[in-house]
């Protein structure tokens, strides 16, 4: 399965209101759990089997915990079974139709 995922702390007194402290807590459980993933700007996305998935994203909830008052979870799960490898292979797919489309273009 493939999960995208955003955890913030809310409730930090912080006056810039910045969260960047609490992210990282967040992005080395996910880098520490040995299972592929990507941290873009907004969500990190990590693949794996259920269990071991949630248990990575329960543990990175945690660890925001400590930075504010409350937490915020938003979540997103392709689940496909007897599927691997799909953090690269679906944005391969996706540059693989975008280039097929591009050149019946070219061919006009």
């Amino acid at each position: 399965m493939l999960v995208a995922f955003s955890v913030a702390p809310s409730g930090t007194g912080r006056a810039d209101g910045s969260v960047h402290d609490a992210v990282a807590a967040a992005v080395r459980v996910v880098r520490d759990s040995g299972l592929p993933h990507r941290t873009t700007s907004m969500f990190t996305e990590i693949e794996g089997e259920w269990d071991e998935v949630m248990d990575v994203v329960r543990r990175a909830t945690d660890a925001v915990m400590p930075f504010g008052s409350r937490v915020s979870l938003v979540l997103k799960a392709d689940i496909r079974p007897g599927f691997s490898g799909e953090l690269d292979g679906k944005i391969d797919r996706l540059e693989a139709a975008i280039e097929r489309a591009e050149g019946s273009v070219d061919d006009d």
